[in-house]
């Protein structure tokens, strides 16, 4: 029976990429959902777009279905300038960034986005859309409105992206706070759930829950101010967990627990980036890796961190 099966698949007519194409084509084609709600449950419908949510061939699918349009925009030689290396688009998932120097170059990539998905039977949602201009200096700038579907995006002065705070001043003071305030948080929340666990169990949250730090290495314009409450923020989070006394030393109780301090928690993070980044193949990231001076502020903030 299974050398019957293998028989009849080798001489079928059609090419494999053919077949798969029909096997995917039919799967998405006959994908009906419906929604639970407490008890309730809602009459099943048709589900025609998108990829299935956890699916094991949704990203690679997503991912050829986004790869005609990055081409479109990154072959116009619009964008801002690395090195000499054009960037006009950042992507991850569904969510992108449309990089430009000028308004009408940034109304040139909108339309592409436009046509785009226009001829993929789909619609950009202009509420869900915002533009920001990056300051320099102390410069202020009055621009036409920029138009997305027939409507005006919405210009901001900051916007959260990846789950990290970018402002049109480039200074990092905002997301510093965003991490202040889910670091007490996830602080007392161990606290509270877990005063009567030993120390080893406590120091073991406290590293799990309280020193991932989100997106800290990329903190290159901030005021001592924001810097110095993350820094007490995180001191006070792990005496709270330990029962320590409020004015005992910091470096002390760090080293007795042998847990990290939050500087040497820092320079780690920053090690760690730099490491990938030098050793990742995407383009964007070379760019920076390849940098010689300390004219990229990252870089110059990475040396700082582990010199001073």
């Amino acid at each position: 029976m299974i050398h019957t099966i293998y028989s009849s698949i080798l001489i079928l007519p059609k090419p494999f990429h053919q077949i798969v194409y029909i096997l995917l084509k039919c799967w998405y084609s006959n994908q009906t959902n419906y929604v639970k709600w407490d008890e309730a449950v809602s009459d099943e419908y048709r589900l025609s777009w998108g990829v299935r949510q956890g699916g094991l061939t949704s990203p690679r699918l997503f991912n050829l279905y986004m790869d005609g349009l990055i081409r479109e925009l990154s072959g116009t030689g619009i964008g801002c300038s690395i090195d000499g290396t054009m960037i006009n688009n950042i992507s991850y998932a569904d969510d992108m960034v449309l990089l430009s120097p000028s308004l009408s170059g940034l109304r040139k990539l909108i339309s592409i986005c436009e046509c785009y998905a226009e001829a993929q039977g789909l619609k950009y949602n202009s509420t869900k859309s915002e533009v920001m201009i990056f300051k320099a200096g102390s410069k202020t700038y009055d621009i036409p409105p920029v138009i997305l579907n027939n409507h005006p995006l919405k210009r901001v002065e900051k916007v959260k992206y990846l789950g990290h705070w970018v402002t049109d001043t480039l200074n990092d003071d905002l997301d510093i706070e965003r991490e202040r305030r889910a670091l007490s948080v996830r602080a007392n929340m161990l606290a509270r759930r877990f005063a009567r666990c030993t120390k080893p169990v406590k120091i073991t949250l406290f590293k799990a829950y309280c020193q991932s730090l989100y997106t800290c290495s990329l903190w290159v314009k901030r005021s001592q101010r924001a810097y110095n409450a993350l820094r007490v923020q995180y001191n006070n989070g792990f005496r709270v967990l330990l029962g320590l006394p409020r004015f005992c030393s910091a470096s002390g109780m760090f080293a007795d627990a042998g847990v990290d301090g939050f500087a040497a928690l820092i320079r780690k993070r920053a090690a760690s980036l730099m490491r990938r980044v030098r050793d990742s193949a995407n383009s964007y990231l070379q760019l920076i890796a390849d940098r010689v001076g300390l004219d990229c502020p990252v870089l110059a903030m990475w040396t700082r961190l582990h010199v001073i």
